[in-house]
């Protein structure tokens, strides 16, 4: 990373939101010595690749979820950001306090329907029981032919709907579900009937919704109205630097980059914002962003998976050593400095 860097005192950078992004720009920058603030509307960093995990096995859900202020102390916030005065350079909190910047890093993620996020204002005690008083028989209700994200090759995807099936799993294929505002969704209530606009029924006591993600820009939307793309997104250039804006970042799902919104992503993201932050202030080149080759483990099970590195398909065995076996949350905890529980 390199040695610890002397600033003077008009240089904090604020970074708002604590996903995989802004919890690896965070690290980067605490070992740099540069102050930051990191704002997040929860208290504790949730490692959603293990949420599925967490409502299916009991005892899993504390481990998903680590403390931020254990690992950042007071470079830590709990609030949830309303806007940014780009004039006076203060990001602003629901509860009117300001908090001032030199450089901004927008990590603000996406949003999501529960089980798969959890984005609300909520403490880590009630986040945790939230996922354990959840634990079923599963149908799967998919409006394409085929599983999975349409990037991957062909034989991942048929991969997937094979272990599904060996689980298990009843799929039904090309259906999309015709009274969803009828349904109540993502708690338990018995006798629901899931209905398709091919006639299928299905009976039911949870419904959960996967139908994707939308790009989190609540915090940002009113001042970078003008540099939105149209998911929501950041539009940004090389650098990641939102466009215009020589000393404001966004990294993560909020940067409008042409590849899969993954947590490794933000990952690169994080080191290339922080490298350029760090770069801006000892006068040296700004670092370029570019997009690799797809990599894409999916795990479906401690051991089970399926994926593709590099181009190249990958099967169980590797998938379930790189991923599966813990859905990489000791990784996190490790990056937190935290001690993971039993």
């Amino acid at each position: 990373m390199g040695s610890r860097l002397s600033v003077g005192d008009s240089v904090r950078v604020v970074i708002v939101g604590g996903g995989f992004g802004g919890i690896a720009a965070a690290n980067q920058l605490k070992s740099w010595g540069v102050p930051f603030i990191l704002v997040d509307m929860r208290d504790a960093f949730h490692h959603n690749v293990a949420a599925l995990r967490a409502s299916v096995d009991s005892g899993f859900a504390p481990k998903t979820f680590i403390s931020y202020s254990v690992t950042f102390g007071d470079s830590f916030r709990q609030g949830k950001v309303v806007g940014i005065d780009l004039e006076k350079q203060h990001v602003l909190l629901h509860d009117g306090e300001e908090l001032s910047f030199s450089h901004l890093i927008l990590a603000t993620g996406s949003d999501g329907p529960f089980p798969g996020k959890f984005n609300h204002i909520v403490d880590q005690q009630s986040a945790i029981q939230t996922y354990e008083d959840m634990v079923k028989e599963v149908t799967l209700i998919h409006s394409k032919i085929a599983l999975a994200d349409v990037e991957l090759l062909p034989s991942v995807r048929q991969k997937v709907k094979e272990i599904l099936i060996q689980m298990g799993v009843h799929i039904l294929f090309s259906e999309r579900v015709s009274n969803l505002d009828m349904l109540t969704l993502n708690q338990f209530k018995e006798d629901m009937t899931v209905k398709t606009d091919k006639g299928s029924e299905v009976a039911t006591d949870m419904v959960i919704l996967c139908t994707g993600i939308k790009v989190n820009s609540s915090a940002y939307s009113s001042a970078f109205s003008d540099k939105l793309a149209n998911d929501g997104a950041l539009k940004v250039n090389e650098h990641l630097q939102v466009e215009g804006f020589e000393n404001i970042y966004a990294i993560g799902d909020c940067a409008h980059v042409k590849e899969p919104k993954m947590a490794y992503h933000a990952g690169l993201h994080a080191n290339v914002a922080v490298t350029n932050i760090i770069n801006s202030l000892t006068q040296k080149p700004l670092k370029t962003y570019k997009p690799g080759s797809l990599t894409f483990l999916l795990s479906m099970g401690k051991n089970a998976g399926v994926g593709q590195i590099y181009g190249y398909y990958v099967g169980c065995f590797i998938v379930t050593v790189l991923k599966s076996r813990d859905l990489l949350v000791s990784k996190s905890w490790k990056e937190m400095g935290q001690r993971m529980p039993c």
